[in-house]
């Protein structure tokens, strides 16, 4: 049995691909909003049938303290043939998503999918809550599963396969960890990782992400007098918490725009040449995607000598996310607030420590308490980057795949974002990840009108069903 044989048989059954996938799409499944607590067990018992009907053995595990206070992680499996010598998979997705809010911004109902034709650039699409992230991504990698089965009746098309779909990423998957030290050794006695929650480089350029940042998120509070103060009576005599917030905030850079916190950049490896040559020839256009988003060319800024792609790819970054003090409602209130808060967001590359990147800017703030103040602190979480190494074989076999499934050659990108499973995974089990996804820059991941194009759902389900023979035919 070839892969052009289940590639076939998706080509014949895409219509009711689809409808699965606009079926899993209709399930509300905000695994951050108690509301829908039944609906997120809705979607993952949805996915446990799907595995089930394309032959691999499923359970729904109970995750949080008390247990059954998470929402339930679907664990599937497969054998693999008993002369299977390849790699065993771990194929990690999720299926929460996040919620729909703003309402009114949506063109369409978020969770009553509905499918678009073509229009100018953009292609035929799927649009609700979930379509790319990652449900829609996820269902790439279950189509082709169930082409493989209904054309050899073999599971996983004989690969020995773990599947972990889990029910809390987008709430920062506060029950994973525990999950993942409770079963390190059925996860560690997997090869490699395989994630489907990625991008390409543009509609029609397939790529394979081997990096990821991993991520530090504090929110720090300046706390000055025990109540708000009149600003005629008080301005000037008295630390004014947003005044000396603000001051302390602006010597997170020097005047190159490198981050001043001690010993930031350790772990940080130098950019090869051969990188910074391959990522030239990837002809990604700063200023188109600075056009995109309403910026000039001129607001290409960041770390002096390093381009606007390795900025995002190889850098890691500082970023203030939000400033909370005072008065902000409508008109004027002359007010000194009591207290001033900021959320950062420290992104990290290669092997930085995100526990240690927040104790030391902890320490660098408390150097820095203004007179008379206090500081509080709140670590939001983090996670651990992860790049995988492009020689080895099993991102080999994902490359040739996408290549036979896609007809084009992926390109090696990395990502500017997180995904911490991956950083999780490498420390806990010592696990690679390969990304292997379909999403485009312009999916709206997380805003209104989301939306999945069914080029890159078939690409994608293609590129998954060719795996399987690369991963038959390779060695663990």
């Amino acid at each position: 049995m070839s892969t052009q044989q289940v590639i076939d048989w998706l080509d014949q059954h895409e219509e009711q691909s689809i409808e699965r996938m606009i079926d899993w799409l209709r399930i509300p499944s905000v695994g951050t909003d108690p509301k829908h607590d039944a609906d997120t067990a809705k979607a993952a018992q949805w996915a446990a049938d799907h595995l089930k009907a394309s032959g691999f053995s499923v359970e729904l595990m109970e995750t949080g303290d008390p247990a059954g206070s998470g929402q339930p992680i679907v664990l599937a499996t497969t054998t693999g043939d008993d002369d299977y010598t390849g790699p065993h998979v771990l194929f990690y997705g999720h299926y929460d998503v996040q919620p729909a809010d703003p309402i009114e911004l949506w063109e369409s109902a978020p969770f009553e999918p509905i499918r678009k034709a073509a229009e100018g650039e953009i292609g035929e699409r799927i649009v609700a809550r979930g379509a790319c992230d990652d449900k829609g991504q996820v269902m790439m990698f279950l189509e082709a599963m169930r082409g493989w089965y209904e054309t050899t009746g073999k599971p996983g098309g004989g690969v020995k396969y773990t599947v972990l779909l889990e029910g809390e990423e987008e709430s920062g998957s506060v029950n994973l960890e525990r999950f993942v030290e409770e079963h390190k050794d059925t996860l560690g006695a997997t090869d490699v990782c395989l994630i489907s929650d990625t991008g390409m480089l543009g509609r029609g350029k397939p790529a394979i992400t081997y990096g990821v940042r991993g991520l530090t998120y504090l929110e720090v509070t300046l706390i000055g007098p025990d109540q708000d103060l009149h600003s005629g009576l008080w301005g000037g005599k008295v630390p004014n918490p947003i005044n000396e917030l603000t001051k302390v905030l602006s010597q997170l850079w020097d005047d190159k725009r490198r981050v001043t916190i001690p010993n930031f950049y350790d772990g940080v490896r130098d950019l090869t040449q051969a990188e910074r040559d391959a990522w030239k020839e990837l002809g990604v256009d700063p200023e188109a995607a600075l056009r995109g988003i309403g910026l000039p060319p001129e607001a290409s800024i960041g770390e002096d000598g390093f381009s606007f792609i390795e900025r995002e790819w190889a850098r890691p970054t500082c970023d203030i996310n939000g400033i909370i003090g005072g008065y902000t409602g409508p008109g004027a209130k002359t007010v000194i607030p009591s207290k001033a808060s900021a959320k950062l967001s420290f992104r990290l590359v290669d092997d930085q420590d995100s526990e240690t990147i927040a104790s030391s800017v902890i320490e660098w703030f408390k150097q820095r308490t203004p007179p008379g103040c206090k500081w509080e602190f709140q670590n939001h979480g983090g996670g651990a980057p992860a790049t995988c190494a492009t020689e080895s074989e099993p991102l080999q076999a994902a490359f040739r795949a996408i290549e036979r499934g896609c007809g084009f050659k992926p390109s090696m990108i990395k990502s500017g974002g997180s995904i911490p499973v991956a950083g999780l995974l490498k420390t806990t089990v010592g696990l690679e990840t390969i990304f292997m996804g379909f999403g485009l820059e312009d999916d709206r991941v997380h805003s209104p009108n989301e939306k999945f194009e069914l080029d890159c759902f078939r690409m994608g389900a293609r590129a998954h069903a060719a795996l399987v023979e690369e991963l038959v035919g390779s060695d663990a």
